[in-house]
């Protein structure tokens, strides 16, 4: 694995680890179909924290591991800003890692 991808996939894990720090993990994946939505971010069948979890985590992890193309940039934490705010949970340590990841990412 190249430092590039190695980089990024310590990143993620820092932001997996925030997740089950603040005891967001689910423990059941959601409905198949709910995995499928076009929607940005899944939002109408996920909760943020659902879509980090299983969707971009896991594609993300799938990208470092074909060492493939990572997206062309990535807006991440702003959208995490917004569903913490309204759900009244400090998420303050999971911002800064999404930011981390969104700067990663665009900074290429």
């Amino acid at each position: 694995m190249s430092e590039r991808y190695s980089q990024l996939a310590s990143l993620l894990f820092e932001v997996e680890r925030e997740l089950r720090q603040m005891q967001l993990w689910a423990e059941q994946r959601p409905p198949v179909e709910a995995l499928h939505s076009t929607e940005p971010f899944s939002i109408d069948v996920l909760t943020f924290t659902q879509w980090l979890q299983f969707i971009f985590l896991p594609k993300m992890y799938a990208t470092i591991e074909a060492a493939g193309d990572l997206p062309e940039s990535c807006s991440i934490a702003p959208m995490a800003e917004e569903f913490f705010k309204a759900e009244c949970i400090e998420a303050s340590a999971m911002i800064r890692h999404l930011a981390a990841v969104d700067r990663f990412i665009c900074d290429r």
